[in-house]
């Protein structure tokens, strides 16, 4: 059975699979030698890679010699671009690309000297290493000449070894005929390149493939081999039939050794590398003259040119300079193809430069290629899927691609295809397969780019959480390190020092957490420089609610003085303004019985405050000598000054409970008489009644009697409140007071003389408990006495507005008491006692509820 070696020296060929013949048009433009044109003014050059695997290693404004590099990196994947030209770079920005899409790409603009002059290049030898040569190509920025432009210098130093080295020139495309011109004429140079990669990849056979409709190329070959160095029987021409794809790598392969590339794998699995002629070329001139890639030839075809011919085109140079130069004729909807007919694609603008893969500038005219087809709907017919030399399912792939499933297009093998466009070439619905295929290629691409991203970053973000823990646990350590040398070179008096630190702040902390539970403040007074420390415990507490008491006590006083002297002058502007007046009606309920009680309740009030006054101040300092008997240890001088202190800021407390007192009696009367005059305005329509007339005396004498109704209404509520106030001081009391109850005035007198013989002589048990009791009797008595004042006070402030009101009818404006009498116990008309009794009731009911009102503020600030 003969090797895979054997069958290569008889030149054994298999049959690939798909396939089209189109119509050859390559004499347009492979019977001239390859020419020259002249030096464009401006050359674009794209350097895409910047910012990824290189840097610029111009900038604006430099000047550059013909063949000096643009671009600098020590990545392998980075293809270094050179200066096509010397001139000066004059922008460094995004232009179009050569592209179907013309997308913006980063481009160095140089603008040509016209010199065109080298830079000094370093010429090869036959001693370099194999790394040196490889070194050289990959500086030289070679990359594979057949339009894919892979990196070479890579294909030249696989991992896997090496058995068969394809050079291919079977340049399948209807129109180019670059390499064919190229092995005409550079056979020698070409086979000086072969024995270079012969010599880094060692294979043990090299084919040289080219198709048989190249016999001229055919026979260049073989003159150059048989006159090459390479070792004999290690390399020969072999000539394949003539096929649409037949120069693609994995057909080329195919049909040469009969072995297929595995799906997602590479030739060089199966030992096996494909160069193109013109990477030969290149590579030749590379390492033996030092010069880089800045130029390949190119096949400008098409019947709207007026010089086809294949040129050797600098890189870099725009596709308008090159068409300005052959004679371009362009007709309306002209199309600039890039490639050939079959792979190629349209350009939407002639602003874009040559690359080092652009093979072909084709220029069809209407005749060659006429306009796109209208797309009509696929028939099923199956042409596609037997034209497709990947052996792939075009309709399937289409299905997908058009409804942008392209995780579905991908599970039929998408990336195998090689857009050779076989199966758009023989669809008879003139669907544009290729284009559906390029779009989901470039959808998964973008997908797959985006995913990588988003695992880079994730990579990122966890490498930065975890530097970030090491270094928090690196300060943790450091700062443990730092405690443990300072503990250990610590003294014990810094030791003593730290720890009282601590102990200071605990108690601090401790005395805030007490002041924030205590809800009763407790004031303190401050002393002179004699005095002691204040009560602790509870002496202190004591003290605390014999003050509020005492305060309490004190500002019922002064609100019964004050109530007693508002009466008394409103009694005195009532005598002085008093008039006689006719002999009117009154009932009996408002006689003189009225006016002798409200003198007596006065009197009861006057002598209540005075006694409540020196209660108060007795109280207050038995309060205070209770308190501070715990401190046994300051002198008796110390205890009066600060009793004396307190006594004084209880005075003040109760001048200002005193002002706020005032201030709600005045609120009250402001709402007695807004009543009064609401209750006024009904008795007005009422007497204009036909029916029953009221007499302006008699109006007057109704609204007086309402308003003592309504006094003693609230009289009776504020009893009712003192009572209960007395009931709830009782059970407070009871515990102390005992059996010393009846002997309430004795241990008062007994309390105030004790203190006032022996101010600083202790109390017994039995003198203290009768001086709480006669404290708390007081306060109630004081407390009783404040409210019957407020009562006379509102009526004696609501006294003068009536009397303003009845303004005398007759000369004589000096009656007397025994007047102003007689003319109060007249009798009332019926009507009229009727609306005094409903007023009268009215307030009795308003009275009522303001005491209830009060009763409970007082107690809550109790």
């Amino acid at each position: 059975m003969l090797t895979l070696l054997d069958q290569l020296d008889k030149g054994t060929l298999w049959r690939s699979p798909g396939g089209i013949h189109p119509p050859e048009v390559k004499f347009l433009s492979n019977t001239t030698p390859i020419s020259q044109l002249p030096l464009a003014q401006e050359y674009l050059v794209p350097v895409p890679q910047v910012g990824e695997n290189c840097t610029l290693a111009v900038k604006v404004g430099d000047k550059v010699l013909k063949g000096a590099p643009l671009t600098q990196g020590t990545s392998i994947w980075h293809l270094p671009v050179h200066a096509p030209t010397s001139g000066t770079v004059i922008a460094i920005e995004p232009r179009a690309s050569n592209h179907a899409s013309a997308l913006p790409v980063n481009t160095c603009v140089i603008a040509a000297d016209g010199e065109d002059r080298w830079c000094e290049l370093t010429s090869g030898s036959i001693e370099l290493s194999n790394h040196e040569i490889i070194a050289k190509i990959h500086g030289a920025g070679i990359a594979g000449m057949g339009g894919a432009a892979f990196p070479s210098h890579i294909k030249l130093n696989p991992v896997s070894e090496i058995e068969l080295v394809i050079i291919n020139g079977v340049e399948c495309e209807p129109y180019i005929s670059a390499d064919d011109r190229l092995m005409r004429e550079y056979s020698q140079d070409i086979l000086a390149g072969i024995g270079i990669i012969h010599r880094l990849l060692a294979p043990k056979r090299i084919v040289i493939a080219i198709e048989d409709n190249k016999p001229e190329a055919i026979k260049a070959m073989q003159q150059a081999v048989s006159q090459s160095t390479l070792p004999a029987g290690s390399t020969r021409v072999t000539a394949i039939p003539t096929k649409y794809p037949s120069g693609g790598e994995k057909q080329l392969i195919q049909i040469i050794t009969g072995r297929e590339v595995p799906s997602g794998s590479i030739p060089a699995k199966l030992g096996i590398v494909v160069h193109n002629v013109g990477t030969a070329f290149a590579i030749r001139q590379a390492v033996t003259q030092g010069k880089p890639l800045i130029e390949r030839v190119v096949t400008v075809t098409g019947q709207n040119v007026g010089k086809p011919g294949n040129y050797w085109l600098p890189i870099g140079t725009p596709v308008e300079h090159v068409l300005k130069h052959t004679e371009f004729n362009a007709e309306a909807d002209q199309k600039v193809i890039i490639g050939g007919p079959m792979m190629g694609h349209a350009l939407p603008t002639i602003q874009v430069p040559i690359l080092k893969g652009t093979n072909c500038i084709l220029v069809p005219s209407s005749q060659e290629i006429g306009t796109t087809p209208e797309e009509k709907a696929c028939i099923r017919c199956g042409e596609c899927a037997n034209a497709c030399p990947a052996l792939l399912l075009p309709q399937q792939l289409f299905w997908h691609a058009k409804a942008e499933e392209y995780d579905k297009a991908a599970s039929y093998n998408l990336k195998d295809c090689i857009e050779c466009g076989c199966c758009s070439y023989v669809c008879p619905s003139d669907i544009p397969l290729v284009e559906y295929y390029r779009i989901a290629k470039s959808a998964l691409k973008q997908a797959a780019d985006e995913k990588h991203q988003a695992e880079r970053a994730k990579q990122r973000f966890e490498a930065r959480i975890q530097r970030l823990e090491e270094e928090k646990l690196a300060r943790e350590a450091k700062a443990k390190e730092a405690a443990a040398r300072r503990q250990a070179t610590m003294t014990s008096t810094d030791k003593n020092a730290v720890a009282e630190a601590m102990a200071r702040i605990a108690a601090k902390k401790a005395a805030a957490a007490e002041t924030t539970a205590d809800n009763a403040p407790v004031e303190v007074v401050a002393a002179d420089a004699s005095s002691t420390e204040a009560p602790q415990g509870k002496a202190a507490v004591a003290a605390a609610i014999a003050r509020a008491k005492a305060k309490k006590a004190a500002a019922a006083a002064q609100g019964a003085d004050d109530a007693e002297s508002s009466q008394q002058a409103v009694s005195s502007e009532q005598t002085a303004s008093s008039e006689p007046s006719e002999p009117t009606e009154q009932t009996e309920s408002l006689s003189q019985k009225d006016k002798v009680a409200a003198a007596i309740a006065r009197a009861k009030a006057k002598k209540a405050a005075l006694k409540a006054d020196s209660d108060a101040n007795g109280d207050t300092d038995i309060a205070t000598d209770n308190t501070d008997k715990p401190a046994t240890e300051t002198t008796a001088n110390a205890e009066v000054d600060d009793k004396k202190a307190k006594v004084a800021a209880a005075v003040a407390r109760a001048k200002a409970k005193k002002a706020a007192a005032q201030q709600a009696e005045s609120s009250e009367v402001t709402e007695v008489q807004s009543k009064l005059a609401a209750d006024a305005k009904p008795e007005s329509e009422s007497s204009s009644i036909p029916s029953a007339p009221l007499s302006p005396e008699d109006e007057k004498k109704a609204k007086v009697a309402a308003a003592v109704a309504r006094a003693k209404a609230k009289k009776a509520a504020s009893q009712q409140a003192e009572s209960s106030d007395v009931a709830e001081v009782q059970p407070e009391l009871a515990a102390d007071a005992k059996p010393e109850l009846t002997n309430e005035p004795d241990s008062e007198s007994d309390s105030k003389s004790s203190l006032d013989a022996e101010p600083n002589a202790p109390l017994s048990p039995e003198d203290e408990k009768k001086a709480k009791v006669a404290a708390a009797v007081a306060r109630a008595k004081a407390k009783k006495s404040a409210a019957q004042q407020a009562e006379s006070s509102d009526v004696a402030e609501v006294q003068p507005e009536l009397v303003a009101d009845a303004k005398p009818e007759s000369d004589d404006e000096s009656g007397n008491e025994s007047d102003s009498a007689t003319d109060l116990s007249a009798p009332l008309s019926p009507e009229a006692e009727k609306k005094a009794k409903v007023a009268a009731a009215v307030a009795r009911a308003k009275a009522k509820k303001a005491a209830r009102e009060a009763n409970a503020t007082s107690d809550a600030n109790e």
